[in-house]
């Protein structure tokens, strides 16, 4: 079982940037892909950003060049390092760990508006 802690979310100006964090409790975290997704009132959960167990990436094209996933697995955290966000971003993120299984974190909202 693996527990996703999501932190970071908030109100940013347009913009602006917000770093967003998941902590797991997974006792081999190194070998999960990880994932960011983000759901918007009256939209479908969409995938924003990936990082696999041996550290690739892969984002969404609204996302490509202002967001950035990264990793410590000695620490058990996964981050989205999010720039020059747009009202567009605005949504509930939520962090995804898959290996065999998967698990969701509860989602953090994060606002862009001025």
């Amino acid at each position: 079982q693996v527990q996703l802690v999501e932190s970071g979310g908030g109100l940013v100006q347009p913009g602006g940037s917000l770093r967003l964090s998941c902590a797991a409790s997974a006792r081999f975290f190194s070998i999960y892909a990880m994932e960011w997704y983000r759901q918007a009132p009256g939209k479908e959960r969409e995938l924003v950003a990936a990082i696999t167990s041996g550290g690739s990436t892969n984002y969404a094209d609204s996302v490509k060049g202002r967001f950035t996933i990264s990793r410590d697995n000695a620490k058990n955290m996964v981050y989205l390092q999010m720039n020059r966000l747009k009202p567009e971003d605005t949504a509930v993120y939520y962090c995804h760990a898959y290996y065999r299984s998967d698990y969701w974190g509860q989602g953090t909202q994060v606002t862009v508006s001025s």
